[in-house]
């Protein structure tokens, strides 16, 4: 076989491979495909059975998000990616009219919730989540901020600042 009729082969096999791939994905549906709804931050979304702290710091940063949001008026995933990064924070601040005292207000809010969720789902122990809570509505946005995108640390510190006395202590709570 010449080089040219391979080629022609080739061309003629990526062609019939095309048709099919797009053949499979209007078949399948894809012609109706519409991007999944963004859920309402306001809405309580139950905690899933956490199984390690990893699990409880990300339901915990979902949490926050969702508060922020709900207090803001945006969806958690625009409010998520407005806080990854200063300049990114910038661009939110002045697309939505809002200053820094109100974007803290709305960030320890989340938290807030996120800390009252938390101990609801039993993953965070009441011993503990009252000072938290108490800690978080007076923290700086940037602290605040960090916390929500690094929930493990600050649920890592929580579980360990009572350490062995903890379970001693909820021995004697009704």
């Amino acid at each position: 076989m010449s080089a040219a009729a391979r080629g022609q082969l080739l061309v003629g096999g990526a062609i019939a491979a095309a048709v099919l791939l797009v053949g499979a994905y209007l078949a399948a549906g894809g012609s109706s495909y519409e991007p999944a709804k963004v859920q309402d931050p306001c809405k309580h979304r139950p905690w899933r059975n956490p199984g390690s702290l990893q699990e409880i710091a990300q339901q915990f940063s979902l949490s926050a998000l969702d508060g922020a949001a709900c207090e803001l008026g945006v969806s958690r995933e625009k409010l998520a990616r407005a806080l990854a990064t200063p300049e990114s924070r910038e661009r939110f601040t002045k697309r939505y009219g809002i200053g820094d005292e109100q974007l803290a207000r709305a960030v320890r809010a989340g938290l807030v919730r996120a800390v009252d969720d938390a101990e609801e789902a039993g993953a965070l122990s009441p011993l503990i989540a009252g000072p938290l809570r108490t800690t978080l509505q007076s923290i700086p946005l940037n602290r605040a901020i960090e916390l929500i995108n690094d929930a493990e640390a600050l649920l890592d510190q929580a579980q360990s600042f009572l350490g062995p006395a903890q379970g001693l202590l909820e021995q004697f709570l009704p």
